[in-house]
């Protein structure tokens, strides 16, 4: 079985490439890919090479395959999973396999046959052994490759914590119809963020969520209303803080001074995490969601407030497990839909090139389908392209139909349609 993937080489060294996969063992799982959405992470790991954690230290000769937020179809299964997969089924990824003899291993970091930028791959053991292969109900692929990146949120949302005065508990989870604030927010991932606010099991009475973008601040208000929210008992508020004197005495006002529960920071800039500090009430929970690259990366931080008034800093990387099934579970019933996250598309052989800019291309989530040949295009541009494209002019007529957003039937638009690679 031949396929086509994207593989590091080294720093700055990606390269799409054809070649055979060997025949899978009797604990291994055949697959193909068919959506994959590009992550900072991947980044990260290509600017870095082999001094990233998770990539290992002979990539010159031996390269992996990138991209960890995949969803496919199962291929052919080996005789020791045949009695849990079957050919057919669609699947997606948990990455983070915490496995003992290697934590950092990870799909789309660490091996060489498996990752979501290829066509075809081999799912190794592990991944089955750590129940990190997951079965995917819904009906269109991006969702599946959207549950990593919501994991993370949810994984996120479960870890902040509060306590009772006098009790030495901690109660996991932000706080029911408390006050919520989330900084930094109108980007891919919080975007999100609001819609878990808003629609999990646990909705805050009170979301105010912050940007110095004025566009990506309309678009997320566009998306998630006022008016649905209050319908599930959240006041949201979106504020532009680019032009607001004092900003910290501002979002104060919308608690009565009172303080916010659950401050999530969506941005690692220091100036963020010192105001999300000082905006915390009694027991607030300040939850460092962004991810620096800056190893030294530090803030100030109130110790009076920590020791007096209780309040706490937790941060999490990634989601677990149950995280994504929770958020597999809640796409598949249309609670939450991240489709707002995505606002370009491409096919494989575009993954390079956006992989190693993506700090420089604005907008949220790039999302890939690796069977077919698409530059790297902008949802927002499908109408203007459509001029000369049909392609494209029915895609906007989908997305239009759609509020603007990605849908199945824009998916399966595009795979009938494109160019396969």
């Amino acid at each position: 079985m031949k396929t086509k993937a994207v593989r590091l080489y080294g720093k700055n060294d990606l390269r799409l490439e054809e070649f055979e996969l060997p025949p899978i063992k009797e604990d291994e799982i055949l697959a193909k890919v068919i959506s994959d959405s590009l992550c900072m992470s991947s980044y990260k790991a290509a600017i870095q090479g082999s001094e990233h954690k998770r990539v290992p230290k002979n990539i010159d000769k031996n390269p992996v395959i990138i991209g960890h937020e995949f969803c496919g179809q199962i291929v052919e299964v080996g005789k020791k999973w045949q009695d849990k997969f079957k050919p057919g089924d669609k699947f997606t990824v948990q990455p983070a396999l915490n496995l003992k003899d290697n934590p950092y291993a990870a799909p789309g970091y660490s091996f060489q046959y498996i990752g979501g930028d290829a066509t075809y791959i081999i799912i190794p053991n592990e991944v089955m052994e750590q129940n990190c292969l997951l079965k995917y109900e819904g009906d269109a692929f991006f969702y599946g490759s959207l549950a990593e990146p919501m994991s993370c949120i949810i994984g996120a949302f479960h870890a902040s914590y509060h306590t009772e005065p006098g009790k030495y508990i901690h109660r996991m989870g932000t706080l029911e119809n408390g006050f919520m604030t989330i900084l930094a927010g109108a980007g891919p991932m919080g975007l999100g963020a609001i819609d878990y606010a808003v629609h999990g099991p646990k909705p805050p009475k009170l979301l105010v969520v912050t940007d110095i973008n004025q566009e990506r601040l309309d678009r997320a208000a566009s998306i998630y209303t006022q008016e649905d929210a209050k319908k599930h008992g959240v006041d949201l508020y979106y504020v532009n803080t680019a032009n607001i004197d004092n900003v910290e005495n501002y979002l104060l006002s919308f608690t009565d001074g009172r303080g916010f529960d659950d401050v999530f920071v969506f941005a690692p800039v220091r100036e963020l995490v010192e105001l999300a500090d000082r905006i915390l009430a009694r027991d607030g929970c300040l939850n460092f969601f962004a991810g620096p690259s800056d190893p030294n990366f530090s803030a100030l931080l109130n110790f009076y407030n920590v020791h007096y008034n209780s309040t706490h800093v937790v941060g999490t990387s990634g989601g677990n497990t149950d995280d994504m099934i929770e958020a597999l579970d809640l796409m598949a019933k249309g609670v939450v839909n991240p489709a707002a996250m995505i606002t370009h598309i491409g096919g494989l052989n575009c993954v390079a090139q956006t992989t190693l800019n993506l700090p420089k291309i604005p907008g949220g989530k790039k999302l890939i389908y690796t069977n077919i040949e698409l530059d790297l295009v902008a949802i927002e541009d499908f109408k203007e392209k459509g001029k000369e494209n049909p392609l494209f002019a029915e895609l906007a007529k989908i997305v239009e139909r759609n509020n603007g957003l990605w849908c199945k039937e824009a998916e399966d638009f595009l795979l009938e349609n494109a160019k396969k690679i």
